[in-house]
């Protein structure tokens, strides 16, 4: 067997150990100097080439100053006497020149260069460019700027927390939400913003996710209750993430106050159940006086009936039978008093008009019809600008409006695609609206009778709303109509006065 000779397992010949040392130094990404003690550049590797721009031949036997900042030459002298004192200067960031006059920021380390006796006989220099970490550090610092910023001014409260539990961040609309301030809470537990008994369970929660990974709230979002700062608690919508970075386990949760939106919704539904009920009211009033007028009539058939008796009577007619005729007549006299006390009780409002925005009160109106449907309705409001306000009473307008998109609501129930569309167009003095949709349409049976007073088409219905609508509208001097375009569904058609030139618009 061949036998490796006893110098090769010394190591590498001298010739050798230089020629490796030489070619590491020219395949290093590091640009790597040699100088002098009087920093005369001895040698200039091929990175210190593509760094700077000036070849080896160029460098080689120049003062290293060429690719020194005239500003830095301090601090490469006040470097190099470190050096000379027996310090290892590593990874000092600076900046140098190059060839073309850039100045560019590296990281320098510089170590003596000594000879066999220990004795220094100049310095090396391995300088890293920087600009790319740089670069890069920046981008990194503007992207954790945007997030922070976004952080700072999203509008829902964001809390950061770890596996234990404990708050790691807390963004300002946290601070506004909770009452807290950022400073309070970091560092402990969440569960001081949960009532109790939520806050005593919340870490049993994270644990037994943790160990078992079912969801119950995590990526799902409910809503919660939430404790402020003094004690008081307020609903809110929780969402939970969760994210993993350099191996820290955090879970994020974004929390909205709830309580502006429920009120909103609280004072919707109160002004919903207002307006349907003097809804309720105007139809009631407006059926009596639909009655008293079907009832008047038969009343004045039998008082006519009743005075043709007492010129038939004769005088031997048995004394009760005058008599009851007699109260006969008196209560028929009473019941057409009734009737007339009822008309004129109805009768007799006199509602005051004034220059209401036509704009809002759709809106309103549309808003309040609409919640509490049982379907998706799309709504497309075509409201002309020069048709924003009208001379009417906002409480009656709102009942025709009201009546007729609950109408049409309930028309499009069980529709491919149900849309409503509320349009105002403005005339010469007044301002017309149309109310349309995409519901069958009207049967022919009921389009002549529409308006008339007991016609529905609902089995539950008393069909006396649009008989008041068109009272209502006919008093705003308008008519109201119904038609069916050609493409379906149902368009109603009125129109209001528009605004008096003498008073202002109302806001």
């Amino acid at each position: 067997m061949t036998q490796t000779p006893p110098e090769d397992r010394r190591g590498p010949r001298p010739n050798d150990a230089a020629s490796l040392l030489t070619a590491i130094v020219t395949s290093s990404d590091d640009a790597i100097i040699g100088k002098d003690l009087d920093d005369i550049v001895t040698s200039w590797n091929a990175s210190a080439e593509r760094l700077f721009g000036f070849t080896a031949e160029e460098m080689i036997g120049q003062p290293v100053f060429k690719v020194i900042p005239p500003d830095r030459a301090e601090e490469l002298r006040d470097i190099v006497s470190r050096v000379h004192r027996g310090e290892r200067v590593t990874h000092f960031e600076t900046e140098r020149l190059t060839k073309d006059g850039r100045r560019i920021p590296v990281s320098v380390s510089i170590s003596p260069v000594l000879d066999e006796s220990g004795a220094r006989i100049g310095i090396s220099t391995i300088t890293r460019d920087l600009t790319e970490l740089q670069q890069m550090n920046q981008a990194l610092r503007l992207r954790e700027a945007l997030l922070q910023s976004m952080v700072d001014i999203v509008p829902d409260a964001l809390v950061v927390i770890d596996t234990r539990g404990v708050i790691q961040s807390f963004n300002p609309s946290a601070e506004r939400a909770f009452g807290y301030a950022a400073a309070e809470v970091i560092g402990r537990n969440v569960s001081l913003l949960m009532p109790e008994p939520l806050g005593q369970a919340h870490d049993g929660y994270v644990e037994r996710y943790l160990r078992t990974g079912e969801r119950r709230i995590i990526g799902i979002g409910r809503i919660v209750l939430g404790r402020r700062k003094d004690g008081s608690t307020f609903p809110m919508e929780l969402q939970i993430g969760e994210v993993d970075i350099a191996g820290a386990h955090l879970f994020v949760g974004f929390a909205r106050d709830l309580t502006a939106r429920q009120e909103r919704e609280r004072r919707m539904a109160e002004l919903q159940a207002e307006v349907i009920h003097l809804s309720r009211l105007s139809e009631l009033g407006h059926m009596v006086s639909a009655i008293a007028h079907e009832v008047n009539q038969p009343l004045a058939a039998i008082g006519n009936y009743i005075g043709g008796i007492r010129r038939l009577l004769t005088d031997d007619i048995p004394p009760v039978l005058r008599q009851a005729i007699e109260r006969v007549a008196v209560q028929a006299e009473r019941a057409r008093d009734i009737v007339s006390s009822m008309r004129g009780l109805v009768n007799k409002e006199d509602r005051p008009r004034q220059t209401e925005n036509l704009e809002t009160l759709i809106r309103e109106t549309s808003a309040l019809a609409l919640i509490g449907t049982n379907q998706t309705v799309g709504l497309d409001l075509r409201l002309s600008p020069d048709a924003m306000f009208g001379y009417v009473d906002k409480v009656q307008i709102q009942q025709v409006l009201l009546n007729l998109i609950r109408n049409a609501v309930e028309a499009m129930n069980g529709a491919s695609a149900s849309r409503l569309t509320i349009e105002t167009v403005r005339m010469p003095d007044r301002v017309e609206f149309t109310v349309a949709d995409t519901g069958p349409g009207l049967p022919d049976t009921v389009r002549e009778r529409l308006f008339q007073p007991f016609v529905t088409t609902k089995p539950d219905g008393l069909g006396v709303g649009l008989s008041i609508c068109r009272t209502i509208i006919e008093g705003h001097g308008g008519e109201l109509t119904a038609e069916s375009p050609p493409d379906g569904g149902t368009l109603f058609r009125f129109s209001v006065p528009a605004q008096q030139e003498a008073e202002g618009p109302k806001t």
